[in-house]
């Protein structure tokens, strides 16, 4: 698959001292969702502000859709839309005309029916004559959604979209994101809700202290770092652990009303017939067996633990 963003040795640092970003590479494939996670402060909004030319880099490349970002602004920049993380519009606009406005900003012709829709998309539409000054601080966040769209982006930067809304409001973002990533639009996003990121993504990036420390499809990070346990509730609860399980990687578990064994799942043998064999000779009767896998969350942190 072709890239439609690549960035090559991009670093920022500020006359203060501050090294934003340091030597990122990254390439982003054309019609992916791409979630770039990390932890406040690691350089996720510097990244997405200079592709979209609102920060200048310090050193390095970005090329847009084969555009680079300051040769060819102009080109670069119409193929992108951003939903940044502040709720800033003009206040006394309505939201029909601001839309229409963000469209004309970018040359396009207008377009009334695929405003439209944008807005019917966005629950937005009954609200097109009403000034922004007007609104909830939810249906700002999605007009702030709508401007983006305006100019019929090819890539759409989606920066913390739905922090501070509500659970409904959140569902119909992403299902509007579903339908976008369907019609070919590239999706990167950044997201404080990491469950969002395990539904969405096609591929994880991890960003920390201005670097970018590991970028993988989704389903092999989780499959490559992520640890499966087993559960297995007793019938009678243990005390201590059997000299016998000792080798086993065996934990008792809810004040001793379980044992939790944590295997690797990349291992061509779990051990897991071998213990389930061991327990019935020592006469360790089982009740129940529950089976769980690591979340994104649990493998972003232990990342991020491991490099600070």
């Amino acid at each position: 698959m072709d890239s439609i963003i690549s960035i090559q040795d991009l670093s920022k640092h500020y006359a203060s001292g501050l090294q934003a970003l340091n030597r990122v590479n990254l390439d982003i494939r054309r019609g992916e969702i791409f979630a770039l996670l990390g932890p406040n402060g690691a350089g996720k909004t510097t990244l997405i502000n200079i592709i979209c030319g609102i920060v200048t880099p310090s050193a390095g490349s970005v090329r847009v859709d084969g555009h680079d970002i300051s040769a060819d602004y102009r080109q670069a920049r119409s193929r992108i839309g951003l939903v940044p993380q502040e709720l800033l519009t003009a206040a006394f606009e309505n939201v029909e005309a601001t839309l229409q406005f963000s469209r004309g900003l970018f040359g396009k012709p207008p377009a009334p029916a695929l405003l439209e829709q944008i807005l019917r998309d966005l629950s937005l539409w009954d609200k097109r004559k009403t000034k922004i000054m007007a609104l909830s601080g939810g249906m700002k966040r999605r007009l702030l959604i709508a401007k983006a769209l305006a100019h019929e982006p090819d890539i759409l930067f989606l920066d913390e979209p739905t922090a501070g809304v509500d659970v409904e409001l959140r569902r119909d973002m992403w299902q509007m994101v579903r339908r976008l990533r369907e019609r070919g639009v590239t999706i990167i996003l950044t997201t404080h809700y990491i469950e969002e990121a395990e539904e969405m993504a096609d591929r994880i990036g991890v960003i920390h202290k201005g670097e970018i420390i590991l970028v993988e499809d989704k389903a092999a990070l989780m499959s490559k770092l992520g640890k499966k346990q087993l559960e297995l509730t007793l019938q009678a609860p243990l005390t201590t652990l059997p000299t016998e399980l000792a080798d086993y990687p065996l934990e008792i578990t809810r004040e001793g009303h379980a044992l939790t064994y944590t295997f690797d799942t990349q291992q061509e043998q779990t051990g897991i017939h071998e213990l389930l064999r061991q327990l019935d000779r020592l006469g360790i009767d089982i009740k129940d067996l529950h089976s769980s896998e690591s979340s994104l969350e649990e493998i972003f942190v232990n990342l991020v633990r491991d490099r600070s």
